[in-house]
C-alpha cells in the first residue's frame, strides 16, 4: 500500500516510535469533539458549566479506573470542547492489575470485557492490550453510545493527544494548566 500511495496519504502518528504506551508512567492526555464543537457546556465567569454531554464525559473519566484497574486518575477536567487529564498507568508485577472487570454498561447490553486479551478485540485491532490507546478508545466509546442519545451527532476527534509526563516538575506544571484552563479559556489554543 504505501508503494501504491508512496506514503503521501499516511498520516504520521503523534506518538512516540519507542515508547511502550502500556508502560507503568503518567500520561496527560487531551481528547477534543470533531471541529471543536462546544458539546460539553460553556464557561460563565471562568467555571465550566457542563451540559448533560459534560456531566456523561465527566462521569465516564471518573470510571475508567473501575474498569481499568492498573490505572489511577489524577487532575482532570472537561472544558466545551475537549477533555484534559492525568493517566496514571500503575500495572503491579502480579498480572491481577493488567486485568479489567465485565460490567454491563446500563440498558445498552454492551459488555466490557473480563480480561484485557479479550478487550483488545472489541476495542480496536490496532491497540496493544493494557495500554493508553486502548483506555482511551474505550473512554471514547462510551461517552459516544450515551451522548449520541442526546445529540445524535456527536462525534469525537479520530486521535488524541498525549504527552509522557517525566518528572514531578513536569507533573506541577500539567496540574496547573489543567486546572487554571477554565479560567483562561479565551487564551486556550481550543476557544472557537
Amino acid at each position: 500500500m504505501s508503494e501504491k500511495f508512496q506514503n503521501k496519504y499516511r498520516i504520521k502518528s503523534t506518538r512516540l516510535q519507542n515508547w511502550d504506551y502500556g508502560s507503568n508512567a503518567a500520561y496527560f492526555v487531551t481528547i477534543c469533539t470533531q471541529n471543536r464543537e462546544h458539546y460539553f457546556g460553556e464557561i460563565t465567569n471562568g467555571i465550566m458549566q457542563l451540559s448533560e454531554i459534560g456531566y456523561i464525559a465527566n462521569k465516564y473519566w471518573l470510571e475508567i479506573p473501575v474498569h481499568f484497574l492498573f490505572v489511577e486518575l489524577e487532575e482532570f477536567v472537561i472544558m466545551p470542547n475537549h477533555v484534559h487529564g492525568i493517566i496514571i498507568i500503575n500495572k503491579s508485577d502480579d498480572g491481577q492489575s493488567n486485568k479489567c472487570i465485565d460490567v454491563e454498561t446500563p440498558n445498552l447490553g454492551v459488555s466490557t470485557t473480563t480480561t484485557i486479551t479479550n478487550m483488545t478485540t472489541m476495542a480496536s485491532k490496532k491497540w496493544k492490550p493494557a495500554t493508553l490507546g486502548v483506555i482511551i478508545n474505550q473512554y471514547k466509546r462510551i461517552c459516544t453510545i450515551n451522548a449520541r442519545k442526546i445529540h445524535a451527532d456527536f462525534v469525537w476527534q479520530p486521535r488524541f493527544y498525549d504527552h509522557i509526563i517525566r518528572n514531578d516538575e513536569s507533573l506541577h506544571k500539567i496540574r496547573d494548566y489543567i486546572h487554571n484552563n477554565p479560567s483562561t479559556w479565551k487564551d486556550d489554543k481550543f476557544y472557537k
